[in-house]
C-alpha cells in the first residue's frame, strides 16, 4: 500500500461527525506530539556539534573527524530505529510504553555529558579511537534520543485520531527540531556558552524531554485506542502491513545511501579540495535535514517535481565546476555544490517519502532509511579513504544519483541499447580531447570549462534516459583525471585520517610542492644548489626570516620546537649545534618530509632534527620546562585550523616549555580567518609582550619562492624582540574591547572569519 501525503490538521478537525471537543483533543494531541518530537531532534542534534567541539582539538581539526562523528550518529540512529521496530512489534505498545519509559530515564545515570578517555597516543587509529569515546561519552543519551523519531510515531499511530492512520507528517517535524539545532549552535550557543555550561543546559533540556515523553506514554496508555477519535475505515486500512518485496526494501537503503553518502563527500571535498572554511561541516547537515523536512510536508510532490526536473542541469553544471578543479569565486563555488547536494537529497528523499507504507510498517521503513544512511557513512569514512587516495567517492556518488532518479515520467528505465554505451564514450573522448589541448596551454579553469561546454550540453540532452546520462556525467568527470595542474605533475599521493596529502613537481618552475588538498604545505627547489633555500611563507625576507635573523634567542638557543612539520623547511634556519624537535600530528606527512626523493631539508639536519609523531600540544606538554628558546607553532596556515593550540591554557603551555629570553612564533597566515585579535587578547590576559606583521598581497611571487605570510610573536619581555623593536614592518597589535578571550572550553569562530 502506497500513500499520498495528507494534511493532518484537515483529518482532525474537519472530519463529519467528529465533535468540536475531540477536534480540540485531537489538535492537543497533534501539539504534545509534535513538540516532543521537535525536542528530542533539537536535542540530538544539538549535542552533535557539541561533541565534536570537545573532540575535533584532539585529532587536529581534521574534516575525517567530522565525518567519523556522523557515522557513529548514524549508526547509533539505525540501533535506536532497530530497537523501535523490534520493541513494538515484539511487546505491542502498551508493554513497550512501559518499557521505554524506563528507557528515557537511564540517560540521567551518566549526565551532564563530558568526554572520557580524551587522550589519544600516536600508536592508536583516530577512527577506532574516535568511536569508542564517542560511545563512552554520549552513547547512551544518543541512542535514547535515536528512538524517539519511531518510537512517538508509533505510539501515535496506536492512538485513533484521525490523522493516526499517516503519522509521518510529524518526521517533519523532527527534522526542523533538527535543522534548527544545527543552526543554533554556531550562531547562538557557542558563542555565548561555554562547553561546561553548554553540558548543564542540554541535560536541562533531557529532564525537560523526559517528561513531555512521559506525558505522551501516559495518554497513549489511558486513551487505550478509544479516548481520541472514532475509528474510521481509513484509520483500520492503515492497520494492515502489506507484503514489502526485497526489491522495495532495497530501493529505500539505497535512496537514503546516496544522500548520506553524498553528505560526507561534499563535505569532505569542499573542507579539502575547496576550502576548509569554518561552519562548512554544519551547513550540509542542516541542508540535508532540511530536505527531510521538505519530503515529508504537504508541498513534498511540488518540491520532489522541482527538484528531479532540475537535477540534470545542475549535476551537469557542477561536472564542469569538478572537470575544471573551479575553486574561485569562492562562494560561488560552494553554493554550486551545496545547490547539487541539496536539490539530490530532495529528490531521494521526496521519492522515499512518495513510497513510504501504511503506519504498520513505520517503524520498519525507517529502520531501513537509517540502514542506507549509516552504509553511506560506513563507505565514506571507513572505505573510501582506503580504497581511494583522492575524494573519489565524490563523483561516485553523483553517478550513483543519476541512476537511481525514476522521476519525473519521461525519465526511461534501464533496459540497454547500442546509444547508451556510444554516446557515453563520445562525450568523454570529446571532453578528453579538450582537457588535452587546454593542458599544452596552461590548464586554466575556464577554458576547460568553455572546451567542455558542447560535450556536457548534449550529456544534459540525454536526461531522458537515465543509465545514458548517468554513464555520460561518469566520462566527463573520467576525463577530469587528465587535467594537469599549474604545479605540476602529481608524483605521489596518499590519503589519511587527515586529509589528502599531495607531492607535485614543476620542472619549468622548478619547484617540488607538498599539498595538503588545497593549502600549500611546503615547496623546495629542484636545483641542488639551491635546495636548502627556506620557501614559501618562511621564506628570509619574510617576517619568520625577520625573527630568526632579529631575536637574540633565535640563534642562541640550544632547542627550538616547531608544531607542524610539513616539508621541514624551518630545519634550514638551524645554527651551530641546534636541536630542533617537530612535532607532527600525520605520521605521512613525516614519511614525505624524510623522503629524499621529493625534499631534502630533513636530511639535511640529520640527527639535530627529530619529529615527535602526536598532537602538538599534548607532546609538547611532555617536554621539560623550560626547554626552547623558540616555539614555531605553524599549525595555522591550513584553513581547518586546530582551535586548542589557541586556548589561553595552551599559551601558557607554551609560555612553561619557553627558555628565558625566548620568543612564541605563530604563523596565522590563512585565506578565511583572522587570529591577530584573538591572540592580541591572550597575550595581554598572560601578561606577554606582543608583535604583529601581515605582508601584502603583493609580496612574493612563484618566480621568488615567496608568498605573503602573517605572523603574531609574543616574549615575556619586549626587548627580547631584539631589533624586531625598531623594524616598522612589525606592529603592537591593539586589543579591542569587545574580543573575547578563548579558552579550551570557550572560542567563537564567527568572530575570527575575515570580511
Amino acid at each position: 500500500m502506497r500513500q499520498t501525503l495528507t494534511n493532518p490538521s484537515a483529518l482532525s478537525v474537519d472530519t463529519p461527525g467528529i465533535s468540536a471537543q475531540v477536534r480540540v483533543q485531537s489538535r492537543a494531541l497533534i501539539g504534545l506530539f509534535a513538540a516532543t518530537l521537535f525536542a528530542s531532534a533539537f536535542l540530538m542534534f544539538l549535542v552533535e556539534p557539541m561533541i565534536a567541539r570537545m573532540v575535533l582539538p584532539l585529532l587536529g581539526g581534521a574534516p575525517a573527524v567530522w565525518n567519523t562523528c556522523l557515522v557513529f550518529f548514524q549508526a547509533m540512529l539505525l540501533f535506536g530505529y532497530a530497537y523501535a521496530h523490534g520493541a513494538t512489534r515484539y511487546l505491542g505498545v502498551r508493554r513497550h510504553l512501559a518499557l521505554h519509559s524506563i528507557v528515557l530515564l537511564l540517560p540521567l545515570l551518566v549526565l551532564p555529558i563530558g568526554l572520557h578517555h580524551a587522550t589519544p597516543q600516536p600508536s592508536d587509529n583516530p577512527v577506532v579511537w574516535l568511536l569508542v569515546v564517542l560511545f563512552g561519552s554520549i552513547g547512551l543519551p544518543f541512542f535514547v534520543l535515536s528512538t524517539s523519531a519511531a518510537v512517538l510515531q508509533k505510539w501515535f499511530s496506536a492512538t485513533n485520531d484521525a490523522a493516526a492512520r499517516d503519522p509521518y507528517f510529524l518526521y517533519a517535524a523532527s527534522n526542523l527540531g533538527s535543522f534548527i539545532a544545527l543552526l543554533a549552535y554556531p550562531l547562538i550557543v557557542e558563542p555565548n556558552l561555554r562547553l561546561q555550561d553548554q553540558a548543564r543546559l542540554w541535560t536541562a533540556g533531557y529532564v525537560v524531554l523526559v517528561t513531555l515523553s512521559l506525558a505522551c506514554a501516559t495518554i497513549v496508555w489511558r486513551s487505550g485506542r478509544s479516548a481520541i477519535a472514532v475509528p474510521t475505515a481509513d484509520t483500520l486500512d492503515s492497520d494492515v502491513a502489506e507484503p514489502l518485496s526485497p526489491a522495495r526494501r532495497a530501493r529505500w537503503v539505497a535512496l537514503a545511501f546516496v544522500p548520506s553518502s553524498l553528505l560526507l563527500a561534499v563535505t569532505n571535498y569542499i573542507s579539502t579540495d575547496v576550502a576548509s572554511v569554518p561552519l562548512l561541516w554544519i551547513l550540509p547537515l542542516s541542508l540535508y535535514l532540511l530536505t527531510f523536512v521538505i519530503a515529508f510536508s504537504p508541498s513534498a510532490e511540488r518540491m520532489r517535481s522541482i527538484a528531479a526536473r532540475l537535477m540534470p542541469l545542475l549535476v551537469v553544471i557542477l561536472a564542469l565546476v569538478l572537470l575544471g578543479e573551479m575553486t574561485n569565486p569562492l562562494w560561488l563555488v560552494i553554493s554550486a555544490h551545496l545547490l547539487v547536494f541539496f536539490v539530490i537529497a530532495i529528490t531521494s528523499h521526496a521519492d522515499l517519502a512518495h513510497d513510504r507504507p501504511s503506519a504498520a510498517r513505520l517503524t520498519e521503513f525507517y529502520f531501513w532509511i537509517a540502514l542506507g544512511g549509516m552504509l553511506g557513512g560506513l563507505f565514506n569514512a571507513l572505505v573510501a579513504p582506503v580504497v581511494f587516495n583522492s575524494i573519489l567517492e565524490y563523483p561516485l556518488v553523483l553517478v550513483a544519483a543519476c541512476l537511481l532518479r525514476a522521476f519525473p515520467a519521461f525519465v526511461r528505465g534501464t533496459r540497454l541499447t547500442f546509444a547508451d554505451l556510444a554516446v557515453p564514450l563520445a562525450i568523454g573522448a570529446a571532453v578528453a580531447v579538450s582537457v588535452l589541448v587546454n593542458n599544452r596551454f596552461g590548464s586554466l579553469s575556464q577554458f576547460i570549462v568553455l572546451g567542455a561546454a558542447l560535450p556536457a550540453l548534449v550529456a544534459f540532452a540525454q536526461q531522458r534516459y537515465r543509465v545514458r546520462f548517468a554513464a555520460s556525467i561518469a566520462m566527463i568527470l573520467l576525463a577530469g583525471s587528465l587535467t594537469e595542474s599549474p604545479f605540476g605533475r602529481v608524483v605521489y599521493s596518499a590519503r589519511t585520517f587527515f586529509g589528502v596529502n599531495r607531492v607535485r613537481v614543476d620542472e619549468a618552475q622548478g619547484y617540488r610542492f607538498m599539498f595538503h588538498g588545497t593549502t600549500l604545505h611546503g615547496m623546495q627547489r629542484l636545483d641542488p644548489a639551491r635546495s636548502q633555500e627556506p620557501l614559501s611563507y618562511f621564506h628570509r625576507t619574510g617576517p619568520i626570516g625577520q625573527i630568526f635573523d632579529a631575536v637574540p634567542q633565535a640563534s642562541a638557543a640550544t632547542d627550538v620546537a616547531v608544531i607542524g612539520l610539513g616539508v621541514g623547511t624551518l630545519a634550514s634556519y638551524r645554527t651551530g649545534a641546534q636541536r630542533w624537535t617537530y612535532y607532527e600530528i600525520d605520521p605521512v606527512v613525516e614519511e614525505i618530509a624524510r623522503n629524499e626523493e621529493y625534499f631534502t631539508y630533513l636530511r639535511a639536519c640529520g640527527a639535530s632534527c627529530t619529529v615527535v609523531i602526536g598532537d602538538g600540544r599534548l607532546s609538547l606538554a611532555r617536554a621539560e620546562a623550560g626547554k626552547y628558546g623558540v616555539i614555531v607553532l605553524d599549525a595555522f596556515s591550513s584553513d581547518a585550523v586546530p582551535m586548542h593550540l589557541m586556548t589561553r591554557e595552551a599559551l601558557a603551555l607554551y609560555r612553561s616549555k619557553l627558555a628565558e629570553g625566548g620568543v612564541i612564533a605563530f604563523n596565522i597566515s590563512n585565506w578565511h580567518l583572522s587570529f591577530e585579535k584573538v591572540l592580541a587578547r591572550m597575550a595581554a590576559d598572560a601578561g606577554l609582550a606582543a608583535l604583529w606583521q601581515r605582508e601584502p598581497p603583493n609580496a612574493g611571487s612563484l618566480a621568488l619562492g615567496k608568498f605573503p605570510s602573517e605572523w603574531f610573536v609574543v616574549a615575556r619581555d619586549p626587548k627580547d624582540f631584539g631589533r624586531l623593536n625598531g623594524d616598522p614592518r612589525w606592529t603592537v597589535p591593539s586589543v579591542p574591547a569587545s574580543t573575547p578571550l578563548w579558552t579550551d572550553d570557550f572560542s567563537n569562530v564567527l568572530s575570527v572569519i575575515r570580511r
